[in-house]
């Protein structure tokens, strides 16, 4: 049975979907005033795994997530730049469509921009004020935490201990430092909606809230997100959305770790990212989205070139056994693998099932890779088998999304002198050996020798 470790739980329970067979999930998504950086797809990346392991235990998943198009930074940005806030987001939203689709993250089913939902917005604001829990000062609407007892349960927090945790500064005009803001009154020069409490814009924490509840309803199965939205955003849609309506907003709630750069959190605030496009130019989505998958999602996970590096030489490997088993000569009678194929699909799914423990996932599809590469050597494999463990392989990847696309990415002249290659150096001819080296440069390849057979990666 599959159990997740959830923030409101603080520890693994088993996942129960309100429908089943049926999942509804809302991942909060970018605010689109910049490219994405290596945080963005960490969580992008994250979600995608979780989605596809659900679709991969038969649930049918409706996926939501959205871009946040209208904000402070929003209307910042495009300020500097002299354009109006729809343009920059019309910029940005496609950059990260192509850079999540490079990071092999599936569409989701719905991606709302808050800013088509304003009306929405508008009218939970007015539950919450039928219900006494807002107040209007100068600058706009606010939401009274004291009167919403749960305020802080998700992230831990007692209300004497809240900080204000706010993108602005505290004002002094508010009851509770914690209380948080609504609707924003108009400013000059900024994008405005009319309301009944007069011309302004939502507050960020209203956007997902209503968004949630037009598209999916409430409540929902998961709601995910970076660990840094837990507070104050998480903590503030789930009081918006249950003290509106009065039932539960999200049964689990599950965050991502940050990505560390030089052991800080990064982050555009402290200006130590690292752009999704810039790696892009040097490194595949795949290599990128594989180095994501070897740190538990819910852990810190400290960046470098060299992880980027034995990310790309695990591809490698990969890419290599499968090149191998499509140029493999087969024997004439076929063995029966489906024994095996069951103890590491039963492997597999425990592993994921334990949290969606993509690392322990890996190492189960390295150890199916060793267990095959030993078949392989025994000249026992027939073509069957091969189609067997090529499919297998395109079972787990259903989950992974590393393969690669190219069917023959290793070409079979290549694959001629490394088979070559690996029989002269048995009959220690190491002067041919080596010129088989030196010609496979020629070729964009280079070979290294480990304990599991010779391992090809492009140069």
């Amino acid at each position: 049975m599959l159990s997740i470790h959830t923030t409101n739980h603080r520890k693994k329970v088993a996942f129960k979907p309100l429908v089943e067979g049926a999942v509804s999930m809302y991942v909060c998504g970018p605010t689109v005033y910049d490219k994405g950086h290596l945080g963005h797809g960490r969580s992008a990346v994250a979600f995608d795994m979780v989605r596809r392991y659900l679709m991969y235990r038969k649930f049918k998943v409706t996926y939501v997530s959205n871009y946040t198009d209208i904000d402070d930074k929003m209307i910042n940005r495009a300020a500097e730049r002299g354009i109006s806030v729809p343009e920059l987001a019309e910029e940005i939203i496609p950059l990260y469509v192509r850079d999540f689709g490079e990071l092999r993250v599936l569409p989701a089913d719905v991606s709302p921009r808050a800013t088509e939902f304003v009306p929405q917005m508008i009218e939970l604001i007015g539950e919450l004020e039928l219900k006494g829990l807002t107040y209007v000062i100068s600058d706009g609407v606010y939401f009274d935490v004291s009167k919403f007892e749960m305020y802080g349960a998700l992230s831990g927090q007692q209300m004497e201990d809240l900080q204000a945790g706010a993108r602005k500064e505290v004002n002094m005009e508010k009851r509770n430092h914690q209380d948080f803001v609504l609707w924003k009154m108009a400013k000059s020069g900024e994008p405005a909606w009319a309301s009944p409490w007069g011309s302004g814009r939502p507050g960020w924490h209203i956007e997902c809230s209503a968004m949630v509840r037009s598209v999916l309803g409430q409540p929902i199965d998961i709601h995910g997100g970076g660990l840094d939205l837990t507070f104050p955003h998480h903590e503030c849609e789930i009081a918006q959305s249950e003290a509106a309506y009065g039932v539960k907003f999200a049964q689990y709630w599950l965050h991502n770790g940050f990505v560390n750069i030089n052991k800080e959190k990064m982050s555009k605030s402290l200006h130590n990212f690292i752009t999704l496009e810039d790696v892009l130019k040097v490194y595949e989505g795949r290599v990128i989205r594989f180095l994501y998958l070897q740190t538990h999602y819910r852990s810190p996970l400290d960046f470098s070139e060299e992880m980027l590096e034995q990310s790309k030489n695990g591809l490698a490997r990969v890419d290599q056994f499968i090149a191998l088993l499509r140029h493999y000569t087969p024997a004439d009678d076929a063995i029966d693998l489906s024994v095996f194929f069951d103890q590491y699909r039963e492997l597999f799914i425990t592993a994921m099932d334990n949290d969606f423990d993509m690392p322990g996932a890996t190492g189960v599809m390295f150890s199916f890779i060793n267990f095959c590469q030993d078949l392989l050597k025994r000249k026992i494999f027939s073509q069957e088998n091969v189609l067997e463990v090529l499919g297998f392989m395109d079972e787990l990847d259903a989950v992974f999304a590393i393969l690669s696309r190219e069917k023959h990415d290793i070409p079979e002249s290549v694959m001629v002198l490394i088979n070559e290659r690996e029989q002269v150096r048995k009959d220690r001819n190491f002067k041919r050996s080596d010129e088989i080296r030196e010609e496979l440069k020629t070729q964009g390849f280079e070979v290294e020798d480990t304990s599991d057979g010779p391992m090809v990666k492009r140069i």
